[in-house]
C-alpha cells in the first residue's frame, strides 16, 4: 500500500463538458484523490456496435490525473443499450414469479442473461476497446467489471439457462440421477426426477424443495463469476492495474469465489446509524479474502434512495467515521456514491457529495475531515495493518443452505444479521478475522464456527482438526455440521462428525428456543442462551455448562475434549458475549466503553485506532503512554471519547 485513495462515483457523460473544471476543483478543496467512472455509460461509449467513442473518458481520465485525481475504470456491462437486444432479443434475462416465465424490459439495469454468447462477447469487446484506450494510463489505478453482480431474482429463467444447470447437475452427479434424488430427499411427495431433462428450476417466492434452490442459486453464481473473470481476462491484455467486481454485503454469492481470479477485493455497502457496527463484519471478512487492502467502491454521503430518500439522515461526523472504519481495519479505499447528485431518472433521490446544482451537501465536510485525518495519520496506517489470532467462520454455502432452509425460524432470511449480532459483535475490543472454510487456518489459535450447516467443504473438516491437534481452540456450534452441501439433514447421527470430534452423544436437538431453558457454569454464572438447543451427554468429554430446566436437567450445554495439543468446545446454544468471552479466554485490545470499536494494528509501526460507531460519549482506558496522532501529544488513562469521533495512537 502505498497510498489511500478517497474519492466518488463520476458521471462525467451525463453533464456538459463545461462542468468538469468546476467538478475537479471541488474535488481537490475536500482533498478527494480517485474517482470511479464508466459503469453504466455504454450507450455513450458505443452507440452503435462497432463504433467506439471514447474521447470523453480518455479527457476525463486525463484531466483528472493532471489535478492529482486518480481513476477505478469500470466495464459497462451492467446496461447494455438498446442496440445490444435488438441485435439479440433472446439476451434479455427471463424471470419467473408465481409459476409465469416473461422477459424482462429494458426498464432499469442487470437485465442481461448471463448465459448468452452474443451478449458475453461484446462484454468482452467492450472491455478491451476500454483496456486498448486506457489501461496504461498512468491515471488508472484499477479496474471495476460490471456492478453489483448477483443472483437477482434467482437468476435467469430462459432455456438456455434451464439447460445448462442440468447439464451443471448432471456433471455433478456424474450421471446419475438416482444419487442426485437421494441427495435432495426427492422421493419425498413423489417427486423424484427419471432423468436430468425432467429438472425445472425453482420458482421464485414458491414453496420449492431447499436442496434444489441451493443448487440452482450455486450454478448462478458459477455462471456470474465466469461472467466477471471473462472480462477480467480481456483485460489483463491491455492492462497490469488490479481488476476487480463491487459486490454487496452478504455472502450469497462467493466472495471467496469471485475473488480468485481478481487482484482486489470491492465492496459496496449502505449502513444506517443503527447498524453501522455490522459494517465491521464485513471488513474483517475481506481483508482475509487477499493477502492485499481491500476496496470501498460505494458507500453514502448523507442519505440513500431512489426515486425518494430513505433510511435515515447521516451526519457530517458519521459519514467521517463511516469512512476511516474501513481503511483503520484494512481498506486502502472509500468511494462515496455518488459525486452529483442525478437530477433525474431511477435514482434522483439518493444522497451525494454535491447536490444536482452543484452545491456541496453538509456531510461533505466529513469527506474533508476525513482525508485531513488521513494526511496526519498516513505514515502509521501505511506501516502498520490489523492481524488477527482470532477467527469466525463465514461460508457462503451456509447462507444459502439459511436462506432457503433455515430450520429455526428467528434466521428470517437475514443470516448474515445472526453472524453478527450473536458472535462477531462480541469482539468489539478485539482483531478478530472473519474467514471461508477455504482459508488456511494456520496463523490462527482460536475459530469460532457458530451457523455453520455444512463442515466439509473446502476439506475444512480434515484440516479444522489437524489444526486442533496442532494446538488451535475450535468453538464449534450451535447448528454446525447438521447439513449436507445441498440442504439435507444427516440421517446417522445429528452430526456428520462432530459427535465423535467433541467426545458427546447428542441426547436432544430442539429447534425452537424455549425460554423456560437456561445453562449456567460449573461455577454458577449463568448464560444467556439464544438459537438452538441441543444437549449433549458425555461419552469422552468435560462439561463446561449444564442446562437448568426440568426436560434437560443434568444435560450438557457446554462441552470441552482435549485433543493433541489443542481443544475443542462445543455449544449446544447460542450463548451471550460474556460466556463467549470466558470461554474465548484472551485479554481486550483495551479497557472500552461498548459503543468504542478497537482495532490494534502492527507491523513497522505499532498501536490501536478507537472509533465510537453509536453516535454518543465513550471512553478506553490505555495499558501505557501512547502518542495521540491526531492531537500531536502524548496520553495515557482513561481517555473519553465523543459521538463519532477517533483515536490513532501510537506506540512510544
Amino acid at each position: 500500500m502505498k497510498k489511500f485513495y478517497i474519492g466518488a462515483a463520476y458521471y462525467p457523460e451525463l453533464w456538459d463538458k463545461s462542468e468538469i473544471d468546476k467538478d475537479i476543483k471541488l474535488m481537490k478543496e475536500y482533498g478527494m484523490n480517485c474517482m470511479r467512472v464508466g459503469e453504466f455509460a455504454w450507450s455513450n461509449m458505443e452507440p452503435k456496435e462497432g463504433e467506439y467513442n471514447l474521447e470523453l473518458f480518455k479527457y476525463v481520465v486525463d484531466k483528472l490525473y493532471e489535478n492529482g485525481i486518480y481513476t477505478v475504470m469500470c466495464t459497462p456491462s451492467c446496461t447494455p443499450p438498446r442496440w445490444v437486444f435488438e441485435k439479440y432479443p433472446d439476451a434479455m434475462r427471463v424471470k419467473s414469479k408465481d409459476y409465469i416465465e416473461y422477459q424482462e424490459k429494458v426498464h432499469a439495469r442487470v437485465h442481461p442473461c448471463k448465459s448468452h454468447k452474443g451478449m458475453r462477447e461484446l462484454n468482452v469487446k467492450i472491455a478491451k476497446e476500454l483496456a486498448k484506450a486506457l489501461g496504461n494510463h498512468p491515471g488508472i489505478i484499477g479496474w471495476q467489471i460490471d456492478n453489483e453482480v448477483h443472483p437477482y431474482d434467482h437468476g435467469c429463467y430462459c432455456e438456455k439457462c434451464k439447460q445448462n444447470f442440468r447439464e451443471h447437475l448432471k456433471n455433478k452427479y456424474k450421471g446419475d440421477i438416482i444419487a442426485l434424488n437421494k441427495a435432495w430427499g426427492a422421493y419425498r411427495w413423489s417427486l423424484d426426477y427419471n432423468s436430468f431433462d425432467q429438472i425445472e428450476p425453482p420458482v421464485l417466492y414458491a414453496w420449492e424443495n431447499p436442496s434444489l434452490v441451493v443448487e440452482w442459486v450455486e450454478f448462478n453464481e458459477a455462471l456470474i463469476c465466469s461472467y466477471v473473470h471473462e472480462q477480467a481476462d480481456a483485460l489483463r491484455e491491455y492492462t497490469n492495474a488490479p481488476i476487480g467486481t463491487d459486490l454487496m454485503v452478504d455472502n450469497y454469492l462467493s466472495y471467496s469465489k469471485m475473488n480468485k481470479k481478481l487482484d482486489v477485493v470491492q465492496h459496496n455497502h449502505y449502513h444506517t446509524t443503527d447498524n453501522l457496527y455490522r459494517s465491521l463484519f464485513n471488513y474483517d471478512f475481506y481483508r482475509t479474502l487477499k493477502d492485499k487492502p481491500f476496496w470501498v467502491t460505494e458507500t453514502l454521503l448523507g442519505w440513500n434512495g431512489s426515486v425518494a430518500a430513505y433510511n435515515g439522515y447521516r451526519s457530517k461526523d458519521y459519514c467521517y467515521v463511516n469512512s476511516l472504519l474501513p481503511i483503520a481495519h484494512g481498506a486502502e479505499m472509500n468511494l462515496y456514491w455518488l459525486f452529483r447528485s442525478h437530477p433525474n431518472g431511477h435514482e434522483l433521490g439518493h444522497g451525494a457529495f454535491l447536490n444536482s446544482s452543484g452545491r456541496p451537501n453538509p456531510p461533505s465536510s466529513g469527506v474533508k475531515k476525513l482525508t485531513e485525518v488521513l494526511t496526519k495519520a498516513e505514515d502509521f496506517l501505511l506501516n502498520s495493518k490489523a492481524k488477527s489470532k482470532i477467527a469466525m467462520t463465514y461460508s457462503s454455502n451456509s447462507v444459502k443452505i439459511f436462506f432457503f432452509a433455515p430450520l429455526i425460524a428467528e434466521f428470517d432470511h437475514d443470516v448474515r444479521a445472526k453472524y453478527i449480532d450473536l458472535c462477531h459483535n462480541y469482539f468489539r475490543h478485539y482483531n478478530i478475522d472473519v474467514i471461508e472454510t477455504d482459508k488456511d487456518l494456520s496463523e490462527y489459535e482460536i475459530i469460532v464456527s457458530p451457523f455453520l450447516p455444512n463442515a466439509a467443504r473446502d476439506g475444512f473438516e480434515t484440516r479444522i482438526v489437524e489444526w486442533i491437534k496442532n494446538g488451535g481452540t475450535w468453538i464449534v456450534g450451535p447448528l454446525t455440521d447438521i447439513m449436507t452441501e445441498c440442504a439435507s439433514k444427516y440421517t446417522e447421527k445429528p452430526y456428520s462428525f462432530l459427535e465423535d470430534l467433541c467426545g458427546v452423544y447428542t441426547k436432544y436437538q430442539l429447534p425452537i428456543q424455549d425460554e423456560k431453558i437456561s445453562a449456567k457454569f460449573n461455577d454458577g454464572q449463568e448464560i444467556k442462551l439464544a438459537m438452538g438447543t441441543d444437549a449433549f451427554e458425555l461419552v469422552d468429554a468435560e462439561s463446561l455448562a449444564t442446562y437448568e430446566s426440568e426436560e434437560l436437567e443434568n444435560l450438557t450445554a457446554i462441552a470441552r475434549r482435549k485433543i493433541g495439543k489443542g481443544q475443542v468446545i462445543i455449544l449446544g446454544s447460542a450463548i451471550d458475549q460474556k460466556s463467549m468471552l470466558r470461554l474465548v479466554n484472551r485479554k481486550p485490545i483495551l479497557e472500552a466503553s461498548d459503543n468504542i470499536d478497537l482495532v490494534e494494528r502492527s507491523g513497522k509501526e505499532n498501536g490501536i485506532i478507537a472509533t465510537e460507531i453509536e453516535g454518543k460519549d465513550g471512553y478506553i482506558v490505555l495499558d501505557k503512554e501512547y502518542y495521540d496522532v491526531l492531537n500531536d501529544k502524548k496520553v495515557s488513562g482513561r481517555i473519553d471519547i465523543s459521538a463519532y469521533e477517533a483515536l490513532i495512537l501510537k506506540e512510544i
